[in-house]
This record gives C-alpha cells, structure tokens and sequence, in this order.
C-alpha cells in the first residue's frame, strides 16, 4: 500500500490524535495480556504506562526515524515467572522484574557495540531476502492460531472459568469488525481509508453490546459477551513496579541474582533475531533501510534500554511490535508524529480509569477480526520480499520451504525457562540451510 503520510510527515493534531488512538487499539490487548498472565498482583495500566515510556526512549534513540511501537514482551514470559519463582518475597519479585529487564538490556547494548564497531553488511550476507523473507512472514503466520482463537472468544466467564458466550455469536462480531475494517480500508475515501480499525473495532463493539444487553435482559448466557463487571474493579492510578520493588532489596541474594541472570540474558538474544526480522520488515513497507539509517546499534540501544526503562514501571520487558507495524502498513500512516502521540496517549490513559477500563471490555471477538487482517498483513509484507528471489532454484526453495514449515509447525526448544520461539528457530534454521546450500552450489 503506498504511504499516505511518510516518516517525517505532520499530520495536523485532531487527525494524529486519531491515528494515535487506531495505533493504541492495535497494540494495547498483548500489551495487558503480559501481566494478565503473569499475575501477582502485575497492574495492566502500569504495563501500558511502561510502553509508552519505553517507546518514547527508542525514538529518542532512533532520532525518530522509525515509526513502530514497543508494547510488553510476551518472549520473556518464561524469565518473569522465573523472577517471581525464585524470589523470596513478592517484593523482592517485583525487583526482580527490574533486575532481570537491565540483565537483557544490557544484552542489547554489548550486542548494538559489535554492530557498531563491524557494520551490518554482515547481516545481509547472513540473511538475504531468501532468508529474511520468510522469517518475516512467519511471524505473522505464527500468530494466526492466537487471532482465530480469540475470534471465537468473548470475555464474560462463568463459576467454572469457562467462557459464557457461544463461540458462533462470538464468530459473528469477530467478522463485522473484520469485514467492516477491510470495506473502510478498501472502498473508504481519505480519513475513512486510514482509520479501518477505529471503525471495524466500534463497529464489532456495538454489535457485541447489542447480543450483551439482549443476553442479560433474556438470561441467555450464550449472548453474553462484554464483561462490563470490570467497571466495578477499576483502578485510577497504576501500581507501578518499582513501588513494590524499593522494599525487596533486603531479600535480594547471589543465587537469585544468578538466576536472574540466565533467566533473562539468553532470550535477549534470541529476541535479537526477532529485532532484525521486525526492523526489516518495517524498511520494506517504508522502503528506507532502518538498519543503516538510523542504524541497527541504534534501534538496539533504543529496543533494550527502552525496555528496561519499560520494566520499571510495568515490570513488563518492552520489544517492537508487529501489530504496530501492520498498522503502518493497513493505514499508510508512516509518520512517526502518530507514535510519539500514542507513547503519550498510552501514558495519559493509564491515569485515567474509566477509559482504560472501556478499553480492556474490548472483547477478544472483536480483537481477534483486527487481528486477522493485522497478522496477515505482516505475513504478506514477508512474502513480498522474496518475490523477486528465484524460486526455480531448488536452493531457494528449500531455505524458504524449511523456514516454512519449521515456524508454522510450532517449531520451538526449550532450556529451562529459556525458550527458543518459533519464529527465531525457522530464522536459524534457515541461516544454516542458506549457508550449507551456497557452498555446495559454489562447490
């Protein structure tokens, strides 16, 4: 789709509020889904405060050039429930939170100094489009599971935790947001076109409103979708984690330092690989190299100690999200005005209880018919990149096929709580198969 609006383009202020708020509604349900499952008392609003500040630190340090959002890190999971696991106190969990986020920034940071002090022509010998290509689109592929999960999801649970709704009423609102979002974006003429998911998402939200009303007037539990109980428990100001954190020094020790540590260390490394495929996805919809202007050591420096300063008030790592850069893609909106504006809307709101609160009754239905369009998107940019890589070579078929089927088969490993995710085994996958192939066809 070609960009309405550039990178250093200025919407005027009513219309970037707008495509702030669209940016917010893209990525806020995986943003408060991190500390949902995680749980000891993690604050959803703090997590949402935390994106925005960490976002605001990786545009400081990409000089705003690069138009993406970082939101809550679901690939350290793993390393947080270490972090609660081994601490001996709640308090000292939450510090740990803190400590394990520096661990990985500091990761990022050892990781932009070699990038900086070799280059990153290296990268595109070590993942050309055949490799990268790919990759890229598997990370949309691989969370097409989540997205058609959630369309037949609503968020009203009974006694037992099992949804109420009926999975069909739940199917029905999931697709009046997705087709009403692909009729704006198609047949919508200027602000209509690039704000397809504010009206697919209130669109699917009146009609989950509509079977919610007519299910309580009835007692009819299948109708029964919005969860609108939440407006009772909600909260004003966030619980921010390093609140709780100042009073778990004294139960800090060597080995849960350690544990820390290799908790947390090894999947910035991992995520590594995921910033690469992320940031060349977004060049390819920009069509500006973000790795050589502003550079990698930079979106790297901004990725890791954006997240850090994220964890200190969410206890949530933060990384650059997909679902943002498939909303550059769908609107066209490419101007980084728009994500200065949502760090700062997602910051404003987290203080401001009724909206948040309006927010996370967005049901999963709802979310899930964006999300089909929004992971799907990102899976086509992927595709996109290698279709000027010669398939009718058995080499590229290969690396492509098996980069393929590793990630949408679930490919992952596990080391304790470190895990390997799908989409970094495919990526490694495929480099080694790239590697092999070329030196025995040059053989």
């Amino acid at each position: 789709m070609k960009l309405v609006y550039n990178v250093e383009d200025k919407p005027g202020f009513g219309k970037t509020v707008v495509f702030a708020f669209q940016q917010l509604l893209a990525i806020m349900a995986a943003t408060i889904a991190v500390p949902a499952i995680i749980g000891n008392g993690m604050s959803a609003t703090a997590a949402l405060f935390g994106a925005g500040v960490g976002t605001i630190v990786y545009l400081l340090f990409t000089k705003s050039k690069s138009p993406v959002f970082l939101g809550s890190s679901f690939a350290f999971i793993g390393s947080m429930f270490a972090a609660f696991g081994g601490a001996a106190s709640a308090a000292a969990g939450y510090l740990g939170l803190i400590l394990g986020a520096l661990f990985a920034g500091l990761v990022y940071v050892v990781l932009a100094l070699v990038v900086k002090a070799v280059g990153v022509k290296w990268i595109d010998k070590l993942m050309p489009a055949v490799v990268i290509g790919p990759t890229v689109a598997i990370i949309g592929l691989s969370l097409a599971g989540n997205a058609v999960g959630d369309l037949m999801s609503g968020n009203v649970a009974g006694a037992d935790g099992a949804q109420l709704a009926s999975p069909y009423v739940c199917l029905i609102c999931g697709l009046v947001t997705l087709f009403t979002t692909m009729l704006c974006s198609v047949y919508g003429k200027k602000m209509v076109k690039m704000i397809p998911f504010i009206i697919g998402i209130v669109a699917g939200y009146i009609c989950a409103t509509l079977f919610t009303i007519i299910g309580n007037a009835a007692g009819l539990d299948a109708l029964k979708i919005i969860d609108f109980g939440k407006f009772a428990t909600m909260t004003w100001v966030p619980d921010f984690t390093f609140l709780t954190a100042f009073k778990g020094f004294g139960d800090l020790s060597a080995s849960y330092i350690l544990t820390l540590l290799v908790a947390y260390a090894p999947v910035a490394f991992v995520v590594f690989a995921e910033h690469i495929a992320d940031h060349k996805n977004l060049s390819s919809i920009i069509e500006r190299d973000l790795l050589a202007d502003p550079g990698l050591h930079k979106t790297l420096l901004g990725d890791g100690i954006g997240s850090f300063c994220g964890a200190i008030f969410g206890g949530c790592p933060n990384t650059t999200y997909g679902e943002s850069v498939g909303c550059v893609a769908i609107s066209g909106n490419a101007s980084v005005q728009t994500i200065w504006y949502t760090a700062f809307l997602a910051m404003i709101i987290s203080f401001f209880g009724p909206f948040a609160t309006f927010l996370s009754t967005i049901p999963s239905c709802v979310m899930g018919g964006v999300c089909i369009a929004l992971y799907g998107f990102i899976a086509v940019s992927g595709l996109k990149m290698i279709q000027n890589v010669d398939l009718n070579s058995n080499r590229n078929m290969f690396v492509v096929s098996v980069i393929l089927i590793a990630g949408i088969g679930g490919m992952s490993l596990n080391f304790g709580s470190v895990t390997i995710t799908e989409v970094a085994c495919a990526l490694i996958l495929g480099i080694i198969a790239n590697a092999v192939l070329k030196k025995k066809e040059n053989a």
